[in-house]
Parts: C-alpha cells; sequence; structure tokens
C-alpha cells in the first residue's frame, strides 16, 4: 500500500492499517514529517528508516512494528502501544512517550535524549547499546516510568529524571565487565525510586539524588557515588 492511499484512507475514517509495508519509493521520496495518524493500527507494520518526526501518533498501536532508524524527533507517541516493537538506533529526541507502552520493545541504541517518558511503562525492554551507538536516555523525563527488568547496560541516563521510577531487577550494570561504557547515571534524579534487586555494579551515580529510594538487595559493587545524595538524605562519602 502506498503511503498516499494511506492518508486517503484514513481521511476518509479507516484506522486499520496493521501489517503495512511502505515501498522504498514512499520511504525515499514522500516526507511523513508531521503526518496525523492518531489512533490507528499500525501493528506489525514495516516502518524502519522513514521520517516520522513531529507527527501526531497518539494511541497508535505499533506492536511488533519494525520501526529501526526511524525518525521520530519531536512526535507525538502518548499513550500508543508499542509492545515488542523494534525501535533500534530510533530518533526519539524531544519525542513525547507519555504514558506508552513499550514492554519488551527493543530501543537499543535509540536516542531519547530529552524525550518525555511519564508514567510508561518499558517493563523487560532492552535498552542496550547496538555495535554503532549507546542508547542516550539523556536529560529524559522518566517519573513513575516501569523500567523493572529492564536491560539499561551501557546506557547514557545523564541528568534523567527517574523520580518515583520502578527499576526492580532492572539491569544497569556493564553487559561486559570490561567494557568502557558502564551506564551513566550522573546527577540523576532517583527520589523514590524503586531500585530493588538492580545491578548497578560499576555505574556511574556522581550527584545523584537516591532520597528515600529503595536499595534492598541492590548491586552497587564498584559504582561511582562521589556526591551521592543516599536514601537517607546524607552524601556519600567514598573516602
Amino acid at each position: 500500500m502506498s503511503l498516499d492511499n494511506i492518508i486517503k484512507k484514513y481521511a476518509r475514517g479507516e484506522r486499520d492499517f496493521s501489517r503495512m509495508i511502505l515501498r522504498e519509493i514512499d520511504l525515499i521520496d514522500i516526507n511523513l514529517m508531521g503526518v496525523n495518524l492518531e489512533g490507528a493500527d499500525l501493528r506489525q507494520s514495516r516502518l524502519g528508516k522513514s521520517n516520522l518526526s513531529q507527527a501526531n501518533l497518539r494511541k497508535v498501536n505499533l506492536s511488533e512494528a519494525i520501526l529501526w532508524g526511524t525518525d521520530l524527533r519531536e512526535s507525538d507517541l502518548s499513550q500508543a502501544i508499542l509492545r515488542d516493537a523494534d525501535l533500534s538506533g530510533a530518533k526519539l529526541i524531544e519525542t513525547n512517550l507519555t504514558e506508552a507502552y513499550l514492554c519488551k520493545a527493543s530501543l537499543c541504541g535509540a536516542n531519547l535524549t530529552s524525550a518525555k517518558l511519564i508514567n510508561s511503562n518499558l517493563f523487560d525492554a532492552d535498552l542496550r547499546p547496538t555495535s554503532e551507538r549507546r542508547t542516550n536516555i539523556g536529560e529524559a523525563d522518566l517519573r513513575g516510568t516501569d523500567l523493572c527488568y529492564a536491560n539499561l547496560s551501557a546506557a547514557l541516563l545523564y541528568k534523567a529524571n527517574l523520580a518515583g521510577a520502578k527499576l526492580c531487577r532492572a539491569k544497569l550494570s556493564r553487559e561486559d565487565y570490561r567494557s568502557p561504557f558502564p551506564t551513566d547515571l550522573t546527577e540523576a534524579n532517583l527520589q523514590n525510586a524503586d531500585l530493588s534487586y538492580a545491578d548497578l555494579s560499576y555505574a556511574i551515580l556522581i550527584r545523584a539524588d537516591l532520597r528515600g529510594a529503595d536499595l534492598t538487595g541492590t548491586s552497587l559493587i564498584n559504582a561511582d557515588l562521589r556526591e551521592t545524595i543516599m536514601p537517607d538524605g546524607k552524601i556519600y562519602n567514598q573516602n
């Protein structure tokens, strides 16, 4: 199905575009920037490497969709369903993913700089680095997000807001202890976060705020805790 047909059908009120495969000519010659597909069913669609920046994709169903390398900068994906979606290497800079369902989604090597992920669900999501790049979640808003069992090995979470986030049994240590890229949580806000049984071995937590966080069973082996504010409000003195 061509993109022109999809837009015309959407304007007529159709919403079921599941298993859609965009033709190469659509991905190369047609600009999807700013397209409105709110509430559409795009399950199992193949949209890899397309330009969907500034698009309205609120409440869209993208379960099991192929979105690797897709440009979704400044798009609205609030309340979207992205279960098992492949977003490896996707550009999600300043993307609105508030209350999005990303359970078991692959975000390996994605760029989520300044993305809004408030109350989103990333249960068992994969955010490991790819062979080319690390997953960047710097300065993103992850308040209340469910990241239980998520793999955040080597992710960049610089200044991320994880207040009240659920990170139970999340993996935030290096995938390989010989890797030069530890998970970076420098100055991250982790107030009242659930970090129980999470693996934070070798993680960088310099000046991170852990006030009120649950560290039951959390592994902090060789973690960098310089000037970290601990759960009791005291600043950690590594000396």
